[in-house]
């Protein structure tokens, strides 16, 4: 009996670490299928769009591209297309299907060439910040973009993406870069969209990117565990958690946690910070002693929270 139980196990360990290799289709042997570009294109832009098939069996792609020889780019992604910005010059590119237990064959290398032209009608501006769907509790937000080779101005406007409502908007800057100088600017999510133009053509296609405004303060958390005046073992791994009441602001940016412990009520001498992602956070005390804690949230705007109320602990 002993001895069945223990196939069984065996079976049901080799099941579970084999699970995956199993249940992926092997695709070792085929080959991702390139559309554009393809081989000894001209493309006259300063953006390449690349687009692949899907290949049946991947979760995932990655593309690689050349320029003389030298490895540019060598990016994983789960869709059929990437968009890049490139000088003028000569590169070659492939790409291959990947699962979790196989990789298909690159397809095999592609030449192509960019040549920027003076017309700016197939062109895109290059966005440099802030960071797309970065989160800001200030509303004078600096906006940069790369210069575009043959454009003489560029035109920004900043939509309010739930109402749809254009709230700033300026043309003809020269610069490659502007603040946004409103007086007022209500929390939400926002995309400002930037077009460049010289004396004959204008970019076809708007380059965009999305930022968020949240100033509401996070919510107060409220300790759960260990309770209040509770005792522990020392040298134990002990668990703190706490909960925190739901965000109600209009922009919920993503909420961290600082747990703070200390020797004294007063929170004076902290012996120790803590960050945690989620509520809860594990330590152990290797110093009998009492010891205070609390904790707060911060969200990804910059926005601090109050601290909990801290609660005292007895390590024995």
């Amino acid at each position: 009996m002993k001895t069945i139980n223990k196939l069984i196990f065996i079976a049901l360990a080799i099941l579970t670490y084999s699970c995956d290799d199993i249940l992926e289709e092997d695709i070792s042997d085929n080959t991702v299928q390139i559309i554009s570009p393809t081989e000894d294109t001209t493309i006259e832009s300063n953006v390449v769009n690349f687009k692949w098939a899907s290949l049946e069996g991947a979760d995932k792609y990655r593309i690689q591209i050349y320029e003389d020889e030298i490895l540019l780019l060598d990016s994983l992604t789960e869709k059929t297309n990437l968009t890049l910005p490139l000088e003028t010059g000569s590169y070659s590119w492939s790409v291959r299907g990947e699962n979790y237990a196989y990789e298909s064959i690159y397809s095999s290398p592609t030449n192509f060439s960019t040549v920027i032209p003076d017309d700016l009608t197939n062109q895109q501006v290059v966005l440099s910040s802030p960071e797309n769907n970065e989160f800001f509790n200030f509303i004078d937000i600096a906006l940069t973009w790369k210069a575009l080779d043959k454009a003489t101005s560029y035109n920004v406007k900043v939509i309010n993406t739930a109402t749809n409502e254009e709230v700033f908007s300026k043309s003809n800057l020269t610069d490659t870069g502007i603040k946004l100088d409103l007086i007022t600017l209500s929390d939400g999510n926002y995309e400002w969209r930037l077009t460049a133009k010289n004396d004959e053509s204008e970019t076809r296609q708007y380059s965009f990117r999305k930022f968020n405004i949240d100033t509401t303060i996070p919510n107060q958390p409220k300790n759960s565990l260990p309770a209040d005046n509770s005792t522990q073992t020392v040298n134990s791994n002990i668990t703190f958690t706490w909960s925190i009441a739901a965000d109600v602001g209009t922009s919920k940016s993503p909420v961290t946690y600082i747990v703070e412990f200390a020797n004294d009520s007063d929170f004076n001498t902290n012996i120790q910070t803590q960050n945690s992602n989620s509520t809860s956070l594990q330590r152990t005390f290797t110093t009998t002693g009492i010891y205070y804690w609390r904790v707060r949230a911060i969200d990804g705007a910059g926005n601090s929270g109050t601290n909990s109320t801290g609660y005292k602990f007895t390590v024995n």
